[in-house]
C-alpha cells in the first residue's frame, strides 16, 4: 500500500509540474494539490514523522529563542560561540554538532537564547538523519537563523524545502480564514477581500477533497491554494526568521555578488574573523520583534536599567499578566511617558492598549 501511495505522490508531483497555473487549471490544479496534501500526511502519520513538536527537550530561558539552521559544517558552532562565548565543538569536519548546544547573547537589555542544532540534510523533513528532532526545535523558536555557506548557497532553496515540509512558514503570517463546520447545509463560502487567486468553485472542491462539506467559511485575505491547503490542516507554525551567509571571507567578489542578486541574505559574516557581528545582533534582536518596557512605582523614578521585554503588539493587558497573574483583575488604569502617549504620564484605563518601544509604565491598582 506504501508503495502505491509513493508512486501516487509522484505523478501528481508530476502532473503539478507540467501544468501552467491560470484561471482556466485552476480548479484541477487546487484538487491535486489538495490530494498530495492529504497523501503526504498519511505517509508522515505512518512513519511517524512530520509536524510534530517533539524534539530534544530544552527549556526556554530568557526574552526569546533563536535557532541556527544549516547544513553540516557551515559554521553554526563557531557562530554560537561568537555571539555568546558558549562552548560548542568545532571542527572542519561534518556532523561535529550531535545534540543541542545552548547559549545566551545579552543584546540591547535583552537576554536572547541561541540554539545550536545538528546540521540538516536533504530528506530531514522525511527523518533522514536528525533531522525530524532539528525541525521539531525549529517549530518550537521564536526565530531561525538561516545559515548558509558562502561558497554553497545552492544549500539556502534546500533549507527552505525541508522548513516547509515539516509545516513551518517562514516570514508569514497565518491567513485570515474561519471554517466553521456544521451538521447539514453544504458550503457556505464568503469573503471580505476581493480573492485574485481563487475561486469559489476552487474552494469548495478543495474542503471537500477533506471531506469538509458542510461548514461556513469566512475569508479575510486573498489567499492561494497552499495557504487554505494550510488552514484546513491547522498545524502549521507561523515563524520569523533571517538569513545569513558565513565565511565572506572565503568568497570571491563575484560569489558575493551573485548570493546578493539570488539569496538576498540579511547579513554577510564571517564569525571566525569577527566581521558583522554587531550588525548580526542588532538583525537578531530586530527580528525578535522585540520592545523594551520601563517600570515606574507611583512616585518614584523609573527602573531604566531592567526593562520588561515584550514584543511588538504586546498591550497592558500582555504585561499585566506577564508581570502577575492578579494584575488583570486589580488593574484601574496605567499612566504612561513615552510613544504610546500623546503627553507625558497620560492615563489609560483599556487594557487592550498597545504599547511601543521605550514606554514608561506606572501600573494603578485596586
Amino acid at each position: 500500500m506504501s508503495g502505491k501511495i509513493q508512486d501516487r505522490i509522484k505523478e501528481l508531483e508530476q502532473q503539478l509540474s507540467s501544468t501552467k497555473y491560470n484561471k482556466a487549471t485552476q480548479h484541477a490544479f487546487g484538487v491535486m494539490k489538495a490530494q498530495l496534501a492529504k497523501l503526504k500526511d498519511t505517509v508522515e502519520k505512518r512513519a511517524g514523522v512530520g509536524k510534530s513538536d517533539t524534539g530534544w527537550f530544552v527549556k526556554k530561558t530568557g526574552d526569546g529563542s533563536v535557532v541556527l539552521l544549516g547544513f553540516p559544517s557551515v559554521g553554526k558552532s563557531t557562530l554560537l560561540n561568537a555571539l555568546t562565548g558558549a562552548k560548542s565543538k568545532t571542527a572542519a569536519y561534518a556532523f561535529t554538532t550531535l545534540t543541542v548546544v545552548p547559549g545566551v547573547m545579552n543584546y540591547n537589555k535583552a537576554k536572547i537564547q541561541i540554539l545550536d542544532v545538528p546540521g540538516i540534510v536533504t530528506g530531514a523533513a522525511a527523518g533522514t538523519g536528525r533531522g525530524k528532532e532539528v525541525l521539531a526545535m525549529v517549530r518550537n523558536s521564536d526565530l531561525i537563523l538561516i545559515l548558509i555557506d558562502a561558497l554553497h548557497p545552492e544549500h539556502y532553496q534546500a533549507i527552505l524545502d525541508e522548513v516547509r515540509e515539516t509545516g513551518v512558514r517562514i516570514n508569514q503570517r497565518a491567513p485570515d480564514v474561519k471554517i466553521t463546520k456544521k451538521v447539514k447545509g453544504g458550503l457556505d463560502i464568503g469573503s471580505t477581500v476581493k480573492l485574485s487567486k481563487l475561486n469559489y468553485e476552487t474552494i469548495a472542491a478543495v474542503l471537500r477533497e477533506f471531506k469538509i462539506n458542510n461548514a461556513d467559511v469566512m475569508i479575510r485575505t486573498d489567499i492561494d491554494v497552499d495557504q487554505l491547503i494550510d488552514v484546513v490542516e491547522g498545524n502549521r507554525k507561523y515563524i520569523p526568521a533571517i538569513t545569513v551567509v558565513s565565511k565572506m571571507d572565503l568568497a570571491t567578489p563575484a560569489q558575493i555578488e551573485h548570493i546578493k542578486q539570488t539569496i538576498r541574505p540579511d547579513v554577510f559574516i564571517s564569525a571566525e574573523q569577527s566581521k558583522n557581528m554587531e550588525k548580526l545582533k542588532e538583525t537578531i534582536f530586530q527580528g525578535l520583534r522585540f520592545i523594551r518596557l520601563y517600570l515606574k512605582e507611583i512616585n518614584k523614578k523609573p527602573d531604566l536599567e531592567e526593562p520588561m521585554v515584550l514584543t511588538k503588539g504586546s498591550t497592558l493587558r500582555t504585561l499585566c499578566d506577564k508581570l502577575h497573574r492578579d494584575f488583570v483583575k486589580k488593574f484601574r488604569f496605567a499612566r504612561i511617558w513615552g510613544k504610546s502617549a500623546k503627553f507625558p504620564g497620560q492615563q489609560f484605563r483599556n487594557l487592550e492598549k498597545e504599547l511601543e518601544d521605550g514606554d514608561i509604565i506606572e501600573i494603578h491598582l485596586s
